[in-house]
């Protein structure tokens, strides 16, 4: 799916209404039922309703909810900001007309100044103040009321996005002056501060109301954003022939694990086995190979020549792909292995971990990396390398300067893991739970994404589908294990159900 901006939404708005005659009333019908469908599906009419309506279409939007509700049985509050009489857009008069005919008198037209309701935890607020389009922060008395309504208690649901955020960046706006949502209902599209864990208190949960906005402009507007779901990972991965064998499914190297860290190679290399590469070879301390050979049977062990740490990373058996960094330490002999990988192996690597530590610990490596390469640091490691950043707006920023200089992939872990390509384009992934918040869980994917790349799909596909298929089976295994009790090697198990989920 595809993430537009503020801009874009309006000029696909306008594509619709003026080549396909639907009209921006009809518009903001649809964006009405859709949100008036949700609370009459999960509220009673006896619930508390108190209706916040702007000025604008956003305000017309809030007017025909009410309006919708009033015929289901409702009986909403509706306040309607209209400063000095004539602020309205035709829209939004148009709604007010509209409702006013219905013969409904609770409407409080707001002119210069009101008292405004008390709003209680029982109370459901809808949030129709300002949409997208607002293009400063909130101040004066919007801003209070904007508090009001999120240290009431009440339940909160935000037509389009939360009234006092911006649709894409909002290092300018501060947190407490946003109204907070329990639920966003954005139109069409989500946005891209969705996305961003910075504004997760403000958006709550968050869901699509499908307008029916032409496909000719969704398809033919060009944007960097993006966001993942099932039916663009099943288009990728490739059915497999019948004739086929193991030889046709790649070699992939993981360099991995090390004296008390054997476990970390166990996860990546039964996250590579269980995303279908074809032959797995595992190189880690001498130390290691009683728990990986008991652990994955299904992999050759390479030993390396030191007792417990990995001193050697020479690429060889003529390997598809190399995967790097789970569980390998940063002790200096596996730091100089690793600075002379990177120095000698001119295709795409893998890179997670420790590997990525050692990184941090000196920089230059990154100017020898191949392009293409992946790699897959959480929000510390990010910072240790790149520098620290006080937002994960101005991470995800840093993140798409990064991949365009090194011409690298970012794996930006997190909710939404963000998949940041060299050429500016960014991929939101929509799987997971907080279940996988759990030790071992990024060396299964590292395990993953080595796999689809040793499986000879492009560095592009093998992290987008990877990250997918590793959130899947997150899902997958919380199922039967719980948030709580989930761990890595329940993720792991569950990758080959993942994967025939996609493609069935």
């Amino acid at each position: 799916m595809k993430i537009f901006n503020t801009e874009n939404i309006r000029k696909i708005d306008r594509i619709t209404i003026e080549e396909e005659g639907v009209s921006s009333q009809e518009l903001i019908r649809r964006v009405a039922e859709g949100v008036a469908g949700e609370i009459i599906g999960r509220w009673s009419p006896s619930t508390p309703v108190v209706i916040f309506a702007g000025s604008g279409n956003n305000g017309a939007d809030a007017l025909v909810v009410g309006r919708l509700l009033l015929e289901a049985g409702f009986y909403p509050r509706i306040l309607l900001f209209n400063f000095k009489g004539n602020s309205l857009s035709r829209d939004c008069d148009m709604a007010k007309r509209e409702l006013l005919a219905t013969g409904y008198n609770g409407l409080m037209e707001i002119i210069d100044r009101a008292e405004l309701p008390s709003l209680t935890p029982d109370h459901l607020v809808i949030d129709g103040l300002f949409g997208s389009g607002l293009r400063d922060p909130l101040e004066g008395g919007f801003m209070m009321l904007a508090r009001n309504i999120s240290e009431s208690g009440a339940t909160v649901i935000s037509i389009d996005v939360p009234s006092g955020m911006f649709g894409e960046w909002n290092a300018r706006v501060i947190g407490r002056n946003v109204v907070h949502a329990t639920l966003t209902m954005a139109i069409q599209f989500p946005r891209l501060s969705f996305f961003l864990g910075d504004n997760a208190e403000l958006v709550g949960k968050w869901k699509v109301i499908d307008i029916g906005l032409s496909n000719r402009a969704i398809m033919e507007t060009p944007t960097k954003y993006f966001y993942v779901e099932r039916d663009e990972v099943r288009a990728v991965l490739k059915p497999r022939k019948p004739f086929s064998s193991k030889s046709d499914y790649g070699h992939a190297l993981l360099f991995a694990g090390c004296y008390g860290m054997a476990g970390a190679a166990v996860m990546a290399a039964r996250g590579a086995l269980r995303s279908g590469v074809g032959k797995l070879t595992v190189h880690s301390a001498r130390a290691a190979f009683p728990v990986i050979q008991s652990q994955v049977p299904e992999a050759l062990f390479s030993a390396d020549r030191h007792e417990n740490v990995i001193s050697d990373m020479s690429a060889r058996f003529n390997c598809s792909a190399i995967g790097v960094g789970p569980g390998i330490g940063t002790n200096d002999a596996t730091r100089g292995a690793f600075e002379t990988l990177v120095k000698s192996y001119k295709r795409p690597l893998v890179i997670d971990a420790d590997a990525l530590n050692a990184i941090a610990k000196n920089q230059t490596i990154l100017d020898h990396i191949a392009p293409g390469s992946i790699l897959t640091p959480h929000a510390g490691e990010f910072d240790r390398i790149f520098g620290t950043q006080t937002s994960d707006e101005g991470r995800l920023l840093k993140a798409v300067e990064v991949s365009h200089r090194y011409k690298l992939l970012i794996v930006l872990k997190g909710r939404y893991t963000a998949i940041v390509r060299p050429d500016g384009k960014v991929f939101f992934n929509s799987s997971g739970t907080p279940a996988m918040a759990t030790a071992g869980s990024g060396d299964v994917l590292t395990g993953i994404i080595t796999s689809l790349l040793a499986q000879g799909y492009k560095p592009e596909t093998a992290s987008v589908a990877g990250v997918y298929i590793h959130g899947l089976a997150g899902e997958m295994a919380a199922e039967t294990q719980g948030e709580y009790g989930t761990t890595a090697m329940d993720i792991a198990s569950c990758v080959g159900r993942a994967v025939k989920a996609i493609m069935e």
